[in-house]
């Protein structure tokens, strides 16, 4: 996955945000207990975030991700109830700064960790890519207003598939799934025992989301370990 990728999507989401009237950032998001404003101040701060992790790297000096986990929460709900434009704008911003970071981190920066609050999981600098990747396609659909997975490029929902898969797999409890798509992704987690099928787009949005429309199961529909 390229930073050009991750700005082509990213141009994506900021369309959506702009398009918005102000009340409809109040609106619920597919994300429990959050807004699509609260969407839209994670992907800002996401963005911030990920510029801490790159600049250990390109700077040598100590940092985390976050400061803490309350300090991160308490960011997202104070930008919760901004304008539209303003979510948009500070979406466009904030990953501008990243862009600039992304550019210039090099192949002898990918295995610099980095935790992502004070002694919590250290995250590798390689995966800063893949990661906001992620974060604004995810988020992009969470906002419920017309952009799917089915809208994002075939090999992003393959490789998304992939990592859910892998996820659940070291899991703690992880379940009993074999996940085959019509476009051809197939993926085994545990024994396999019960057949999920449908397409890349909706079996992406279940293993996500946990919402299983679109989804078939030859048996009992699995409990994922995190809830979707």
């Amino acid at each position: 996955m390229t930073p050009a990728l991750v700005a082509a999507e990213t141009e994506r989401l900021v369309a959506t945000a702009a398009s918005f009237r102000n009340d409809a950032v109040l609106a619920p998001s597919l994300c429990e207990g959050w807004s699509r404003g609260h969407v839209l101040a994670h992907v800002a701060r996401n963005a911030d975030a990920l510029v801490r992790v790159c600049d250990v790297a390109l700077t040598g000096r100590p940092d985390t991700m976050y400061d803490d986990a309350d300090s991160r929460d308490a960011d997202i709900d104070r930008g919760a109830r901004r304008a539209a434009h303003d979510h948009a704008t500070d979406i466009r911003d904030s990953a501008a700064r990243l862009a600039g970071r992304l550019e210039a981190l090099r192949p002898e920066h990918a295995e610099v960790r980095v935790e992502r609050t004070p002694g919590g999981f250290p995250i590798a600098v390689g995966m800063v890519t893949f990661m906001r990747l992620r974060e604004v396609v995810f988020h992009h659909v969470d906002l419920d207003a017309g952009y799917t997975f089915a809208s994002a490029p075939r090999e992003v929902v393959a490789l998304f598939l992939r990592d859910a898969a892998n996820r659940l797999a070291h899991a703690d409890a992880p379940p009993s799934l074999h996940v085959v798509t019509t476009e051809g992704d197939e993926h085994v987690v545990g024994e396999g025992a019960t057949r999920a099928t449908g397409s890349a787009a909706d079996v992406l949005l279940w293993l996500a989301r946990g919402r299983s429309d679109g989804v078939r199961f030859n048996g009992p529909v699995p409990t994922l370990p995190y809830g979707g």
